[in-house]
């Protein structure tokens, strides 16, 4: 591919000019972080749908398939959105490993209200991150990724509200 005079592949044609290289640097890794945790929360929660039983098996099934769906799509957005700023992303799942907070869960278990507690705990986490992220947005003045935050963290609010819901008293 030829580059015509003046449209080199330097910084200066990054999404975020403005926004100094050690900024972009900090918030790359604040989502790359985060990255990692919705991956290792994708997997948490396909299994979890996978491995469902129970009375209310179905409901529980497709409402954890469409949690899925929705971590699994932010995943994209988010790590496109590191690429806007300049930085790498996530390359392996030794990588994610490394990085992710969120525990993996390889038990055998069955119960759909631990798996559901479980996850329930993990989405509130992601939430509590997704804010961490914010400010460090919110501190260099990063506007575009603190919007795509917003958006996530409503997502996320939404899977805490519908797995609280759905535990109840249990």
């Amino acid at each position: 591919m030829q580059h015509t005079q003046g449209h080199s592949r330097n910084s200066e044609t990054r999404a975020e000019p403005d926004i100094e290289p050690d900024a972009r640097k900090q918030i790359a890794t604040s989502l790359n972080s985060l990255l990692a945790d919705l991956f290792a929360l994708y997997i948490k929660t396909k299994n979890y749908h996978w491995h469902m039983t129970g009375q209310h098996f179905r409901d529980y099934h497709l409402l954890l398939d469409e949690q899925a769906v929705q971590i699994f799509d932010t995943t994209d957005a988010m790590a496109e959105r590191v690429r806007k700023l300049g930085k790498p992303t996530i390359r392996s799942i030794g990588q994610i490993a490394r990085l992710q907070k969120i525990s993996d869960d390889d038990s055998e278990q069955t119960d759909s209200i631990a798996m559901l507690k479980a996850l329930l705990t993990d989405n509130r986490v992601i939430v509590s991150r997704l804010r961490e992220a914010h400010e460090v947005c919110d501190t260099h003045r990063d506007l575009a990724t603190a919007s795509l935050i917003e958006n996530w963290i409503d997502d996320a609010e939404r899977r805490v509200w519908f797995l609280y819901e759905t535990v109840g008293s249990n």
